[in-house]
């Protein structure tokens, strides 16, 4: 991207999240509806989805968890197929009422209760009586298809990919099917070779590469049972935070991000690393907040001849860096943004609370502008309350800021989305509180003085 914004903008598709327990006190914003956290959870037949829920669900025993399986949206066959029921393809999406389970899911997601079918496997019809389900913390969604629709991916805060070997799914749906319930054997056979084999292949396991955690060997892997219920627990705070400031954007966390962060928070890693991953992590925060931008449709034609419908950021942009820390974000911008120019603002501690303007360098018309506020720390959010006041004093439209952080506090947060209720705020991790000296907690130290060396 240019300076004029005319260039693409370069957004990688990552969304955080981590966290660890908020203490968030004296909040005055008022509550949106509480709304679940969504997780699905899809593999082929036999995979281990359901051992993965119910482990999932064991474990955060402290939370209300309701599990929904895609399997009651089945719908109703009729006599006229239940004659040649054998002919029919259970995996297959168009034998999912996602329409339905759609419209269940968006009352859960609004805090409203929902009717959940009733579906008897033993004679293909939706039987009485339905399944009542109330809103909760945390909503699991079950099934082969749960990643296929992408209205359903869309409402989804976490997606899960139980994968197996064939041949021991295979063998665990011989064992149910024929051994447990008293099935044909042959016909078992028939009709994984007829239609669950091919349908897992053409609709199932294309649904692999959305997921964000794929799980190998699910029913012996306790490991990644544990990572994703501690990775759970951490967004929940996190999803908490995002309801009270719809504009919070917080990057999904991913292992390797979760890595980065575990590398720059170490006391023991050496400067040259320090450097290094943090230089990575600010990379993605800024690509992320760039993804923010406003843009418009356009078509262009490919060197093949091809029409190709894209998008193109229509409005100019500077960033403007909270000296000093706020400095190691600008070559991260400037490599995002050919030719971007960069503004300077230095604030200086006043008192206990209080915040001094000491100098400031903007771009002229930065009124103008779409502004990328830099601020690798949010703790008090006083220095950053005190910056985007400048920048609305200088004409900036609140709308058009976006607040760019490493990580944040729920303090800051507080102060700068109450304050600014309509600018933008990407942070890649909000951690757990501030202790008395104000310095956020874990946090990762004084950034500025570890990244630029002038710490002890």
């Amino acid at each position: 991207m240019n300076d004029s914004g005319k260039g693409p903008a370069q957004s990688l598709n990552l969304n955080i999240i981590n966290n660890h327990t908020l203490h968030i006190n004296a909040i005055k914003a008022p509550l949106s509806p509480k709304q679940p956290f969504f997780i699905g959870v899809a593999g082929g037949t036999a995979s281990g989805k359901t051992n993965v829920c119910h482990m999932i669900t064991t474990q955060l025993h402290d939370r209300r968890v309701v599990l929904i399986n895609q399997d009651s949206f089945y719908y109703s066959l009729s006599d006229k197929i239940l004659q040649k029921v054998n002919d029919y393809n259970f995996d297959h999406p168009d034998a999912f009422d996602t329409k339905l389970m759609l419209s269940c899911l968006e009352k859960l997601k609004c805090g409203q209760p929902v009717t959940i079918p009733n579906y008897d496997m033993n004679c293909h019809k939706r039987i009485e009586p339905e399944r009542q389900v109330q809103p909760a913390d945390i909503i699991i969604l079950e099934g082969i298809l749960i990643l296929h629709d992408s209205r359903v991916r869309d409402l989804l805060n976490m997606k899960i990919f139980v994968d197996e070997d064939s041949d021991v799914r295979l063998t665990r749906r011989v064992q149910r099917l024929a051994i447990e319930r008293g099935r044909n054997i042959e016909n078992v056979l028939d009709q994984y070779s007829r239609f669950v084999k091919p349908s897992f292949e053409d609709f199932v396991l294309p649904t692999k590469k959305h997921a964000d955690i794929i799980i190998p060997h699910a029913g012996e892997n306790d490991v990644a049972i544990d990572l994703i219920v501690q990775n759970i627990r951490t967004k929940l705070g996190q999803h908490d935070m995002c309801k009270i400031y719809p504009n919070i954007f917080v990057m999904f966390s991913t292992f390797q991000i979760k890595g980065m962060h575990t590398l720059i928070r170490d006391t023991k890693t050496t400067k040259h690393d320090f450097v290094f991953y943090s230089d990575r992590l600010i990379r993605l925060v800024v690509e992320h907040g760039l993804g923010h931008l406003p843009f418009t449709e356009k078509q262009i034609t490919t060197p093949t001849g091809s029409i190709y419908s894209g998008v193109v950021f229509c409005s100019r942009l500077c960033g403007v860096s909270v000296i000093r820390s706020g400095e190691s974000m600008e070559n991260a911008l400037r490599a995002c943004c050919k030719g971007i120019k960069i503004g300077k603002i230095l604030i200086h501690g006043h008192g206990t609370n209080g915040r001094q303007l000491i100098y400031e360098k903007l771009p002229k018309d930065i009124a103008s502008r779409h502004v990328l506020l830099l601020d690798p720390v949010l703790a008090t959010g006083n220095s950053a309350v005190k910056a985007i006041s400048l920048l609305l004093k200088k004409g900036v439209p609140e709308s058009n800021i976006i607040f760019l952080n490493l990580i944040a506090a729920p303090q800051g947060i507080n102060a700068v989305c109450e304050r600014f209720p309509t600018i933008k705020l990407v942070t890649s991790e909000i951690d757990a509180s501030l202790n008395e000296k104000s310095h956020v907690i874990p946090g990762l130290g004084e950034f500025g003085d570890r990244y630029f060396a002038t710490d002890d």
